[in-house]
């Protein structure tokens, strides 16, 4: 056989002692005197190849006030575990750098703070939602929109228990 498998080498004798070999085409008939090859042992296979189906159509979104801001809607837990995540991570920062618990940094204007934290992230979050970018649309890797709700939730909670701690440790203290 030569290199190739669509080719075959066959040997032709005339009065010499030593053959020489001439190369032919698989897709051109055997002449006689020449052996027949079957064509299913040298006609490779094409690989089969998977290709999974498209995904489905991303379904639209709506862009009205009262969907985007409805109780099951995008907005609401996202932007209110957004503002947890920031106010857990800020509030345990100032604790651990100045002593300060939750109560007497919101008693030393962390309100005014707290409010403008709150406009500009609720701003920030509803912008796109209006413009009818999807939470999933960005999603993608380790940062996924499931990934944000679940920090979100965590941050909730980390806060309430940290407000929660600190107060039933003051009542104790009076």
């Amino acid at each position: 056989m030569a290199a190739s498998s669509i080719f075959m080498a066959t040997p032709i004798t005339l009065l010499k002692k030593t053959p020489t070999f001439s190369v032919k085409c698989m897709s051109q008939t055997p002449q006689s005197g020449e052996p027949e090859v079957s064509k299913a042992a040298t006609t490779p296979t094409p690989p089969q190849i998977n290709i999974p189906p498209p995904p489905p159509p991303a379904p639209k979104v709506s862009t009205k006030f009262s969907d985007v801001l409805a109780f099951s809607g995008p907005a609401p837990e996202r932007i209110n575990g957004r503002l947890a995540m920031i106010g857990f991570v800020s509030a345990m920062a100032v604790e651990l750098s100045s002593g300060q618990d939750v109560f007497t940094q919101i008693g030393n204007g962390g309100v005014a703070v707290f409010v403008g934290t709150s406009l500009v992230l609720t701003l920030a979050s509803l912008v796109p939602l209006f413009k009818g970018v999807s939470v999933q649309s960005k999603s993608s890797g380790l940062m996924t929109s499931d990934a944000e709700l679940w920090n979100g939730r965590v941050a909730m909670l980390g806060l309430v228990a940290l407000a929660f701690t600190e107060y039933v440790k003051g009542s104790a203290l009076v």
